[in-house]
């Protein structure tokens, strides 16, 4: 079928050279692919696909809150992989027509990152709703304090000033591991595994289907205050080093 050669062409030509995990490649970018094949010819920008994305996700965020039985969870993490397949369609838009761009890049990302407190904080409303616990508020709370702190050191570590490296187009994913030896390999994997905890959408669905969101927010959360506590710390001591104290002249004999 002409169709479906057009769409597997398109996804060859429009994701990224290296993806940012296997979720992400083989589960959303294919059905991703065929909204592109719908979108090529259009005025749709991506930017505008972006704004849809977080309207799709503000969306299954309110399901989250407002319907409280196990099929409200799962048609809340069903109406947030649409958003997430929507988030992979404006940038495979973009590098098909060519006009991929930093500026674009970080409207995804603060787009992205937008979504992740909401749907965070839509969770501990839910959970302290079942549980009538108000402590799940507190704990929300913080989570979304780290949550945007984390979000602030990213923007402020990525800049240039900071990182000495200019942006990338389309935000391919820093590597993991490298590191050597008993301790240098422990890191890698808890990295790897951090990782795995932020990239929510490749595993949230699970949590609703199990219907233990619970795991989700206590693993996104903890998360998220190791990051910045690590942050912190790395900023901490490239920036706030003691000064090498000031030269003396010599006093004139």
């Amino acid at each position: 079928m002409p169709a479906l050669a057009d769409i597997a062409a398109i996804y060859r030509a429009s994701k990224k050279k290296k993806d940012i995990n296997w979720f992400t490649q083989h589960i959303a970018r294919p059905p991703a692919a065929v909204l592109v094949w719908m979108f090529r010819g259009t005025p749709i920008t991506p930017n505008q696909v972006t704004f849809l994305a977080t309207l799709v996700a503000a969306g299954a965020g309110a399901i989250l809150v407002v319907w409280p039985s196990w099929v409200g969870l799962v048609v809340a993490a069903a109406v947030f992989e649409l958003s997430f397949v929507l988030d992979c369609v404006d940038g495979m838009l973009a590098r098909l027509r060519k006009i991929a761009s930093p500026l674009g890049h970080l409207l995804d990302f603060l787009m992205d990152e937008l979504k992740a407190m909401f749907i965070y904080g839509c969770v501990a409303i839910r959970l302290w709703r079942e549980a009538d616990d108000a402590r799940l508020l507190v704990v929300g709370l913080a989570g979304l304090f780290c949550l945007a702190s984390g979000i602030a050191l990213t923007s402020f570590m990525r800049r240039p000033e900071y990182s000495g490296k200019a942006p990338t187009e389309d935000g391919q994913p820093a590597e993991v591991g490298g590191r050597r030896g008993p301790l240098g390999l422990a890191l890698s994997g808890l990295e790897w595994a951090a990782r795995i905890v932020v990239h929510y959408p490749q595993y949230i669905w699970i949590c609703a289907l199990a219907n233990r969101i619970d795991v989700y927010f206590w693993a996104y959360g903890a998360v998220n205050v190791l990051y910045l506590g690590l942050s912190l710390l790395k900023i901490l001591v490239r920036l706030g080093r003691f000064a090498p104290p000031p030269s003396r002249d010599p006093e004139p004999s």
